[in-house]
């Protein structure tokens, strides 16, 4: 590897360069020694292609992965600078939004760490999903442009290029490339496909533009608004551009690797991350037969190829797509299209599992299961309830396809780089095996019973939410007590996370304080959540929170005692702040409704303790700690799917019913909410919740309120508190990103 000093990428003294200066001469000799070290070749190459990657900030990581960190730091330090200056110049690239993202990302770090030939393929998007902002206790979206002129990327441009069919006319594309570092090892590529054409002036008010200018706008956004037709074809339109460029890079790739075609499957695999890139399956078929293979081989290779992960059970998140959509963006796919819909029918009658449904509509995750050799869920929980509920007549037909694997994130990011005092002491204390195979943090265990180490890792937390305290002052001058409890959720806004069942035990635990009914600890409530753009009541759960948090500012004795601080725009880097800072994990979506979750794991790494349903990853979490170290709560997965079946849930009654509850959603549209608030907006959610309440929060009030109780009751004993924090920690080997790759590889890829 180079061994030039950054004294030489940037040309002059480092105390004498500006910031960028010094930014841009460590990009430049980070991106060398990704590429001096090289990357994983193989015959056979997976190739990952999803919607989204929300990748974080890379400067740390990369650092880390290829051993400068230290070497870097110093040099810095020589010239009385601090390598986190550089780190918090850097911009975050949005690429990604939720879960989905930063799963995608954790394992192309997974793959590079392990030797695996593997590249990410997606979209470069101009200005992410939105950069979040709050104004009058409102969501406020504008543009998230993370490219800053004068500042070094790390995406690259390449010559690639692809003539792409769309609609009635073309679009030429550009590949960019970015470096996926290994952990001591090679590394891959994440690939991202534009058009030079965007045209970022085309965003007015807001995150508002021309929908229907397709070759100045097909790149500017992640998830468009889809609340009108023009946006909901101006999806169809991204994710075809994304796997038609996908689809030509692959079949150009293993020719030049010696595939003839007709052995595709024996070159390259395909993981279709959720259902976004479905399309990649009637394209490859096209191109394919374009190259004269016929049509029964041609759906045999791409079947061969393609494995579909479902991240999902929630219908709407299951896309589908009216035939008129598919027949203006992509008209030379639907005959295609159609002969598969026709080979369905031919072996199974049943409308369920038909690709077109009688509305006219095109099923994408049914095309994804009938035409990939491998259907997996992320969860065990979630896998069972896709083959024995929401996709059982799938499993009826393929039992062969189904199998689990259980989410995982990458230790490198999550914990030894976003912790290092943690990282720190779990070396000192087990050595530091771990960092290359997580299974050996369960050594930690032997050492559960020292009191030292527990008053040490109890130690490390406290420093942690200092740092947090800090962090968040300066993000946008909110004041917590760093001794309070951080009790936290941070996800993305949806109903079934079920931030409105956080929301709704906020207001009670400050109606018992205005009764003078006082915790041991005071508690600061934190969230962090973007909603979607045109997802009213997210909106409005957000409207509330804020409106909450003001409410209870102004109390003079119970701020004392509670805080509702909400993170603006919650991003990678603020997790990267929040997750080792937080206390209590707050993981309670509803039961049956989430697929895995990582942000549980992230979590559970950094030494919080659960408070969660048993939904998703939280069933295994829970197993693996064992009762006493998880506060579980609330309906099991298969009541409520029983009670969904009968329709008997009367939401009204259930509210009358429980006095505390009523008084909470009552306060919703009280006197003081509205003061600091929008009427309409809070009474939308007030009705939604006392009319609806889809996800059911009010059945799971009372659970919810005694477990929280019990845990902050708990943390009175530090060391014994401290003792589940390490044996959260001992067990989270499994929920590493390097194991859920390996499984992926074992079962499915075969590289």
């Amino acid at each position: 590897m180079s061994q030039k000093s950054l004294f030489e990428y940037a040309g002059k003294p480092l105390k004498d360069c500006t910031r960028l200066e010094l930014f841009n001469a460590l990009l430049r000799r980070v991106d060398d020694a990704a590429r001096e070290r090289g990357y994983n070749q193989g015959k056979k190459k997976l190739y990952y292609i999803s919607a989204e990657f929300l990748i974080g900030k890379l400067l740390s990581n990369n650092l880390l992965n290829l051993g400068l960190r230290d070497a870097v730091a110093a040099e810095l330090a020589e010239a009385g600078i601090p390598l986190s200056e550089l780190e918090e110049f850097e911009l975050e690239p949005s690429l990604g939004n939720g879960g989905l993202g930063r799963l995608a990302a954790c394992f192309l770090d997974s793959l590079a760490t392990l030797g695996l030939p593997a590249d990410g393929l997606g979209l470069a998007y101009h200005c992410g999903l939105f950069r979040q902002s709050f104004v009058d206790n409102r969501q406020a979206e504008t543009p998230d442009t993370w490219l800053r002129w004068g500042t070094e990327s790390w995406m690259h441009r390449t010559d690639v290029h692809y003539d792409i069919p769309v609609g009635e006319g073309t679009l030429r594309s550009t590949m960019y490339e970015i470096d996926v570092t290994g952990y001591g090892s090679k590394g891959g590529k994440l690939r991202l496909f534009d058009v030079d054409t965007a045209d970022e002036r085309l965003i007015k008010s807001g995150i508002a533009f021309d929908q229907k200018e397709l070759a100045r706008n097909l790149t500017l956004f992640l998830y468009p608004d889809d609340s009108t037709d023009a946006g909901r074809l101006l999806r169809v339109y991204q994710e075809y551009f994304m796997v038609a460029n996908a689809a030509r890079l692959i079949l150009e790739e293993c020719a030049a690797r010696g595939s003839n075609l007709h052995d595709l499957a024996d070159y390259a695999a395909i993981q279709i991350n959720d259902t976004h890139p479905t399309l990649v399956i009637p394209e490859l078929i096209r191109l394919l037969g374009e190259k004269g293979i016929g049509e029964d081989e041609a759906v045999e290779i791409v079947t061969a190829v393609c494995g579909y992960t479902n991240h999902t059970i929630l219908a709407e998140a299951l896309e589908k797509w009216p035939v008129a959509y598919l027949e203006r963006a992509v008209p030379h796919l639907m005959p295609i299209i159609r002969q598969l819909d026709a080979r369905v029918r031919a072996a199974c009658d049943d409308p369920f599992v038909q690709i077109i449904d009688g509305d006219d509509n095109v099923h994408m995750a049914n095309l994804d299961i009938h035409f990939s050799h491998s259907v997996n869920g992320v969860a065990r929980l979630h896998t069972e309830i896709l083959k024995h509920s929401e996709l059982a007549p799938f499993y009826a037909l393929y039992p062969e396809k189904f199998n689990n694997k259980t989410n995982g994130i990458t230790f490198r990011r999550w914990l030894m780089s976003c912790n290092p005092d943690l990282a720190g002491l779990i070396d000192e204390t087990i050595g530091a095996g771990w960092r290359q195979d997580a299974g050996q943090l369960e050594a930690l265990l032997e050492h559960a019973g020292d009191p030292e180490l527990l008053e040490r890792l109890t130690a490390v937390k406290r420093v942690n939410k200092r740092r947090f305290a800090d962090w968040i002052f300066a993000h946008q001058g909110a004041v917590v007590d760093a001794d309070s409890v951080f009790d936290v959720q941070s996800k993305r806004l949806h109903e079934y996370k079920r931030q409105q069942l956080n929301l709704l035990w906020t207001i009670r635990a400050y109606q018992k304080l205005r009764k003078g009914e006082h915790p041991e600890r005071p508690v600061t409530v934190i969230f962090g959540a973007k909603a979607a753009p045109a997802y009213t009541i997210a909106k409005d759960i957000i409207h509330a929170i804020l409106c909450l948090s003001d409410v209870i500012a102004a109390d003079p004795e119970a701020s004392k005692w509670l805080k509702v601080v909400m993170i603006e725009n919650y991003n990678v880097s603020a997790a990267e702040k929040l997750i080792p800072a937080c206390d209590i994990s707050e993981q309670i979506s509803l039961a049956s409704k989430e697929a895995s979750g990582t942000g549980n794991m992230k979590f559970m790494l950094n030494g919080a303790v659960t408070l969660g349903t048993m939904d998703g990853a939280n069933v295994e979490i829970a197993e693996l700690v064992g009762d006493e170290n998880i506060y579980t709560f609330g309906l099991s997965s298969d009541e409520v799917i029983e009670r969904y079946r009968k329709g008997d849930y009367d939401p009204k009654a259930c509210c009358e019913a429980d006095p505390e509850l009523k008084a909470a959603v009552d306060f919703l549209t009280g006197e003081e909410m509205l003061a600091a608030g929008d009427a309409a907006s809070l009474t939308r959610l007030r009705d939604e919740l006392v009319n609806k309440d889809w996800f059911m929060t009010f059945p799971d009030f009372r659970s919810y309120c005694e477990a929280k109780a019990r845990a902050l009751a708990d943390m009175r004993d530090e060391r014994a508190w401290a003792k589940k924090a390490l044996v959260n920690i001992a067990k989270a080997g499994y929920f590493s990103s390097d194991r859920t790759i390996a499984e992926y590889n074992r079962d499915i890829w075969g590289l």
